[in-house]
């Protein structure tokens, strides 16, 4: 069982929880994710690793509330346990020869953003993070962000909280402003990751996305996780969730994501007896 030793709730829907897991605090790195179940009966949930504490022995995650099995787990509280907690599954995000890079999260992405930038500022990396939500109800972490960036800058589509505008039109400021990046990092909504890599395409910028479609046993075996990249067939959960930004077919995978909307809205989930809508 995997104890529940820290809960913060971070906006009306996000929640963070730190766990008790040990071995997989041991071997986590960024970019990599989890499989969980909140008790024997329940679907398995991957979530990518928010955070990581090797000598406490935790590693922390951060998820939406969104349908049956993610409000049992924002259900739980400290002192409660997981039934399941397997990983870290996925291949971590390398980073070699890198002074100085770009690190986008938009939405919940932002919590997958945390710690490449993290681990990029501990390695003395010159960090730009650029975080962005619909408005300032939605933003999160923006503390932990400003102390694992060189510089931050928090956008709104609003402008109810930081800069006003899309994460996509800051990089571009950026970079015209002269800043030269070995790599950008981003990871969010298909749609942003695709408009930002159109924004990196013609400057030439390693641009590396992280993608998360639909995932069921994490290990390569079901296929549901299927993406192309660079014309080739890629499972995300054994080949990613980190690729090469610019050689994603987004469009296929948007489609891919959005192909059983109409049935997830007359679906009568088992868990909680009711429609989802």
């Amino acid at each position: 069982m995997y104890k529940i030793v820290r809960k913060e709730v971070l906006n009306e829907q996000v929640k963070l929880l730190e766990i008790e897991a040990p071995y997989v605090a041991r071997k986590a790195e960024p970019g990599q994710f989890i499989i969980l179940r909140v008790n024997d009966e329940g679907e398995r949930v991957p979530l990518t690793i928010a955070d990581y504490d090797r000598e406490k022995g935790t590693v922390t995650i951060i998820f939406q509330e969104v349908g049956a099995s993610t409000k049992m787990l924002g259900a739980l509280n400290v002192g409660d346990s997981l039934h399941d907690f397997s990983g870290p599954l996925g291949i971590a995000s390398h980073f070699e020869n890198v002074k100085k890079a770009a690190v986008i999260g938009g939405g919940l992405g932002t919590a997958i953003a945390y710690p490449q930038a993290k681990k990029l500022h501990s390695m003395g990396v010159e960090v730009h993070v650029i975080a962005g939500f619909r408005n300032k109800d939605l933003v999160i972490l923006e503390k932990e962000m400003a102390l694992v960036s060189d510089r931050l800058i928090v956008t709104t589509d609003d402008g109810s909280n930081g800069t006003k505008g899309f994460v996509s039109d800051i990089l571009k400021n950026l970079i015209d402003e002269g800043n030269t990046y070995d790599v950008v990092i981003a990871i969010g909504p298909p749609i942003m990751m695709k408009v930002v890599c159109d924004v990196t395409r013609p400057y030439n910028i390693k641009t590396v996305v992280s993608l998360n479609p639909i995932m069921i046993d994490g290990t390569g075996m079901c296929g549901g996780c299927r993406v192309t990249v660079g014309g080739k067939t890629k499972f995300a959960c054994v080949d990613g969730p980190d690729f090469d930004g610019h050689q994603v077919d987004f469009t296929e995978l948007m489609r891919r994501l959005s192909m059983y909307k109409e049935q997830e809205k007359n679906h009568v989930c088992r868990l909680e007896g009711m429609v989802n809508g």
